[in-house]
């Protein structure tokens, strides 16, 4: 469980946008618009910005996205099937040590991730894509919100829609956190001493969608792809 509150230095955000501009076409956003790795009937992110464009807020307050942030800017909205909220991305590299993810590339590292695997061992932040959610407080409980560890999500970065789960919490106050897996997906830049997205991530959580093993990307693919056809309404 990530205890740290962690800003994005200046030069961090630079090194983020520098990184997402350097990247080659197929891995940010192509000419046409096109997610180059979207099957023909997946869901576009065009379609799932469609359906969260207006906020119905169910958070009882907003949240910080560092906590160096002047002020809390990002609500939790709601919808029948879903919760998201719009904000950036800091990298969670905690959980099972592996080359990308240990204290010497992360000062901050942890061991430990709030949920584990189905072994009954820490997440493998380097290998699966999830997203960090605030820990129940008073600004909202995801867990009354039929949100687990192994919830499915789907996050939508330029052009791209990937799926993953939840699977760490962080502060009670701070949003907008992913695994290295989930940001290197995304064509963001992994790195958790300067990666990230300064902003421009839309994360989107499925009601009552808990999949086993929370470790399966493929069940979090397709269970995701079926989801979000439902919220567009095809």
């Amino acid at each position: 469980m990530r205890t740290r509150m962690l800003a994005l230095t200046s030069a961090a955000c630079g090194a983020a946008l520098l990184g997402a501009a350097a990247l080659p076409a197929s891995a940010s956003a192509s000419g046409s618009g096109q997610d180059a790795e979207a099957g023909p009937d997946e869901v576009t992110a065009a379609e799932l910005l469609a359906e969260v464009r207006a906020c119905s807020r169910i958070s009882k307050g907003e949240y910080r996205t560092d906590s160096g942030s002047a002020k809390a800017t990002v609500p939790v909205c709601g919808t029948r099937n879903a919760v998201f909220w719009k904000a950036d991305m800091d990298i969670d590299c905690d959980g099972r040590k592996t080359r990308a993810c240990n204290r010497k590339t992360d000062p901050y590292f942890l061991p430990e991730t709030a949920f584990q695997s189905s072994r009954g061992e820490p997440l493998d932040s380097a290998a699966l894509p999830h997203v960090v959610v605030p820990g129940p407080g008073k600004v909202w409980d995801y867990r009354k919100s039929g949100l687990t560890g192994g919830s499915v999500v789907a996050v939508v970065y330029r052009d791209r829609v990937r799926y993953g789960v939840i699977g760490d919490t962080g502060p009670t106050g701070i949003i907008g956190e992913a695994s290295y897996a989930m940001a290197k997906s995304l064509g963001i830049d992994p790195d958790p001493s300067t990666g990230g997205a300064e902003s421009g991530v839309t994360y989107i959580a499925f009601k009552d969608s808990r999949i086993s093993p929370i470790e399966s990307r493929a069940r979090a693919q397709s269970r995701g792809a079926a989801l979000a056809r439902e919220l567009v309404g095809r």
